[in-house]
């Protein structure tokens, strides 16, 4: 495939923004009017100075995407990665860190960088079209912003389908007066892993596209069915990873019996959710997409893409499988946990705890630290996702992107999505530069799974000004229309300064 025509695949595919760049091009602060408020405008700017204090500590770092020949345990493959590493680099900040990161672009092709859960600056959501130009290929982009919130973030692409591919990392805030009680910290990143193996991802998108509802090339629609979840994605993966790689080669944590580890949990992958369990124990879950929750007690963990989670356990003495099982599919991921002698399990091996107690996010209850406060909703605003195989088409409120219509708040507001989902496909929605209460439990999130054909309601503040992005993080759905923006405009009082 040439560069030129993965630039222009990238160019007509709509849903990470790219057809909007002449709006950004021609306003200066995202998409025209006046009235709304862009990613270069004075409110995001004041914004910024707000999160930012005398004597802030700066951390700096460099990263270059490009392509890259990796080893994901007896499998070599040609991809697109970070430093040649799948996942990532790990970068790590306190609450209240200046993040500075200094990224080259050696790809064929142009991309962008979006850090995914943190409320940070609109400006640097790295989101094109909506809050900045593409970085090109061949050129640099800085990306500098205050982390504002301690947890468990991670950093990919909102370009194509370049998440698919190599191309994410960890990003730790941590909290500086958090007791960390706790000897030891592993962290682990789940990933659905097609790149290099016959077919890569932009070819699968253009086939779920253009043969919605056939079978062909490694990948078969509609089978994919979970009892809680409904239709549980699109994409038979050939590979399942954890930390890059496959069950035949799995990456071991050492430790001791005894010791208390904190896992934190990280699902990357494109189109699976993932079961979690550590075989021989139980797992107790403490924060959720980077916010604490009521310590909850439970055997295995159901992850939705872009979903992060901790859990704290108790290591017993021997040699244990982690395993990821990718729910309404075939296959899995594994790695181990060593603390004594023993002997690995087989790459094939069961855990009977992924089919006892399993917890949700939406089945988690909120620490009342971080509940929002008790306000009037301002605004409510309906979130209607649908879509299906036969036109492979996915929808918020009946339209693509970006033939959508935006979401307006105002500054300040307390606003309810009222979100319906009308298809049988489970959808983890993410919202861009903001956490959310879910409005039965309080549970701080950033990213939730609606299952088919249920709602779920969620609460916000409006505090963090500009153009948001508002999407299904199963990229083949985004990649397919199914997102919004969440777009904050100025009273009709306001006016531009």
């Amino acid at each position: 495939m040439t560069s030129r025509q993965i630039d222009r695949r990238n160019l007509l595919r709509g849903s990470l923004g790219v057809l909007a760049i002449g709006a950004l091009d021609s306003c200066g602060v995202g998409f025209g009017g006046g009235s709304e408020i862009g990613p270069g405008s004075s409110e995001v700017r004041a914004a910024e100075r707000l999160r930012r204090t005398a004597g802030q500590r700066v951390v700096h770092r460099r990263m270059t995407a490009s392509p890259a020949t990796v080893d994901l345990g007896g499998t070599t493959v040609e991809t697109w990665a970070y430093g040649d590493a799948v996942p990532g680099p790990v970068f790590r900040t306190r609450a209240g860190d200046l993040l500075r990161v200094d990224v080259t672009n050696a790809l064929p092709t142009s991309t962008s960088i979006h850090w995914h859960g943190v409320a940070m600056r609109n400006d640097m959501d790295g989101v094109p079209g909506i809050t900045q130009k593409p970085i090109g290929a061949g050129t640099k982009f800085t990306y500098e912003f205050t982390t504002p919130d301690p947890g468990t973030y991670f950093f990919h692409p909102h370009t194509g389908m370049q998440l698919d591919r190599g191309l994410y990392g960890v990003l730790i805030v941590d909290d500086p007066h958090e007791r960390g009680d706790y000897d030891d910290e592993w962290i682990v990143v789940l990933d659905d892993w097609i790149d290099g193996t016959g077919q890569t991802p932009d070819e699968v998108l253009d086939e779920l596209q253009s043969m919605a509802g056939m079978m062909g090339g490694g990948m078969m629609t509609e089978q994919f069915r979970s009892p809680l979840l409904g239709a549980a994605g699109d994409v038979e993966y050939p590979r399942y990873l954890i930390n890059g790689k496959t069950p035949r080669a799995p990456v071991t944590f050492t430790g001791k019996p005894g010791q208390r580890v904190r896992i934190r949990i990280v699902n990357a992958g494109s189109d699976t959710a993932f079961r979690v369990a550590l075989g021989g124990h139980r797992m107790t879950v403490t924060h959720s997409d980077g916010f604490p929750v009521n310590p909850e007690v439970t055997d295995a963990l159901l992850i939705g893409m872009g979903e992060r989670f901790d859990v704290t356990v108790k290591l017993g003495d021997g040699v244990f499988p982690l395993v990821a099982k990718p729910e309404g599919k075939p296959g899995g991921a594994l790695s181990l946990v060593r603390t004594g002698g023993g002997r690995a399990p087989n790459a094939d091996m069961e855990t009977p705890e992924v089919r006892r107690r399993l917890v949700l996010g939406t089945d988690l209850t909120t620490d009342s630290a971080v509940r929002l406060d008790r306000r009037d909703v301002a605004r409510t605003l309906d979130l209607v996702i649908a879509g299906g195989m036969m036109p492979y088409r996915w929808t918020i409120n009946g339209a693509t992107f970006p033939h959508h219509k935006p979401l307006y708040v105002i500054q300040g507001e307390r606003v309810r999505l009222r979100i319906r989902n009308r298809s049988t496909m489970f959808h983890p929605m993410h919202l861009h530069g903001h956490t959310f209460g879910l409005s039965a439990s309080g549970v701080r999130k950033d990213t939730v799974i609606v299952r088919g054909r249920q709602s779920l309601d969620v609460d916000l503040d409006a505090d963090n000004p500009g153009q948001w992005a508002l999407h299904c993080h199963n990229i083949y759905h985004a990649e397919s229309g199914m997102m919004t923006v969440l777009s904050y405009r100025r009273p009709a009082s306001g006016h531009d300064r």
